[in-house]
């Protein structure tokens, strides 16, 4: 049997959701499905699996000036491998291995490299069928990712080391959670782990009553020690509370989420807030089903340096590829327009979109998705830029999948105004091999 016509196997975004089960009443397993589920006895079992990813990456006028020198392409590797042991119905526990290097590139970011670290090390307790307890290093998404997510576009993963405990019925999910990122290094097994000077904790509920009425409910807090916002440096500590209501109405897909942040910055209050709205539907054109869809956001930022408000929305810790993977602008003190359409013939998938960018204040720069000022207010400008992209997919089998992205942004008068005239061009391949 080839991998490509294997049953009963599933990859999850995040491993420890890899659904194996079929396996355990197959009894004729080939080699690979072997190491996939081992019988322990006593309904235990251990299962091991990885994943590699190559991506080469290039930019033409990356800060959008042709004058500045830059790299132009680097080549990026990520290799991924864990263990996952069950011990009955009640115990399990998980532990994954990340290496991430990178070559060709000047200036790294923290997500670039990471040579070896524990990307993941926890063990789950199960009361019941519905209350489970986890402790140890964990990747987290929450929800759609909007604030808490994974950080998958990057090299290297986010991880936080935290305690939550969960609740899980047929319509209602409750997570009760505290966790502290872990600030990655780049060498081997040197990253820098509880530290106090930033965290998050929180409530995360999720009720689904019906096909179009599912609702996510939250309380998030942050503590962030020298927090940097285009009006200064000083700690930040904020609450979001946020509702999402997502599902699908009368052929319509739809995924709207809005959050208020109020807290301290220094001396300075904080009133901030996002409201987010993403509406797709299916259509077909010569007998090929196709998706259309559209999403908009607007993100407060600062109204008035001289005030004693911060109203810079905080996106906490979001995907690093928030507009893609060409990743310039980040959620804060932004309003963008998204209408995008794919679609899948067969084993590819092509994807096209185009985004709109605007300062939502005059006042406040704009950030980068890690939150860091990337571009401060130099002008009174309000447009960013246009941005124009696509994303070609091929999935070979369940294991080898290959992806192609591409973008332009065109800069607005914003980044003109500010020096930066140059059009920037951005492609990355992708070839993932999950096992």
């Amino acid at each position: 049997m080839s991998w490509s016509q294997e049953e009963g196997i599933s990859f999850g975004l995040l491993r420890q959701y890899d659904d194996v089960a079929l396996l355990k009443e197959k009894q004729d397993k080939n080699f690979y499905e072997r190491l996939k589920w081992w019988e322990l006895g006593g309904n235990s079992s251990l299962s091991l699996g990885g994943s590699y990813r190559f991506q080469t990456e290039s930019f033409v006028n990356e800060q959008f000036s042709a004058d500045l020198e830059e790299s132009d392409v680097w080549f990026l590797n990520r290799l991924m491998f864990h263990t996952h042991l069950r011990l009955g119905n009640q115990f399990e526990f998980f532990a994954e291995l990340n290496s991430s290097t990178i070559t060709s590139k000047d200036n790294l970011a923290p997500v670039d490299r990471d040579e070896l670290s524990l990307n993941q090390l926890f063990a789950k307790y199960r009361f019941n069928e519905q209350w489970e307890l986890l402790v140890g290093r964990q990747n987290l998404r929450l929800g759609s990712g909007r604030l808490v997510d994974v950080r998958e576009g990057p090299n290297v993963r986010l991880s936080f080391d935290m305690a939550s405990l969960d609740f899980e019925s047929e319509k209602t999910s409750v997570k009760a959670f505290f966790g502290v990122p872990v600030q990655q290094q780049p060498g081997i097994l040197d990253n820098n782990f509880l530290e106090f000077t930033e965290s998050i904790g929180g409530i995360y509920a999720t009720q689904r009553w019906a096909e179009a009425l599912n609702f996510d409910v939250y309380v998030l807090y942050k503590r962030e020690d020298a927090k940097t916002w285009n009006l200064g440096t000083a700690d930040d500590r904020r609450t979001s509370l946020g509702v999402r209501h997502f599902g699908q109405w009368k052929g319509l897909r739809f995924n709207n989420e809005f959050v208020y942040q109020l807290g301290d910055f220094g001396e300075q209050d904080i009133t901030a807030w996002t409201a987010s709205f993403n509406i797709e539907t299916s259509l077909n054109w010569w007998n090929q089903p196709f998706n259309v869809g559209i999403k908009t956001e607007a993100i407060s930022g600062d109204s008035d340096p001289n005030d004693s408000t911060l109203n810079t929305f905080d996106a906490l810790y979001p995907r690093g590829a928030y507009f893609g993977r060409v990743a310039r602008f980040g959620p804060s003190n932004l309003i963008d327009i998204h209408p995008y359409v794919d679609f899948s013939p067969g084993r590819f998938s092509v994807e096209l979109d185009y985004v709109a960018f605007w300062r939502f204040s005059r006042e406040d720069g704009v950030y980068n998705p890690a939150l860091v000022l990337e571009y401060p207010s130099l002008n009174r400008e309000r447009f960013i830029g246009h941005q124009i992209g696509t994303i070609t997919g091929l999935e070979l089998n369940k294991h080898i999948a290959l992806e192609l992205e591409t973008n332009l942004i065109f800069p607005g008068t914003f980044l003109k105004e500010s020096g930066l005239n140059d059009v920037l061009f951005h492609t990355v391949f992708t070839m993932e091999f999950k096992f």
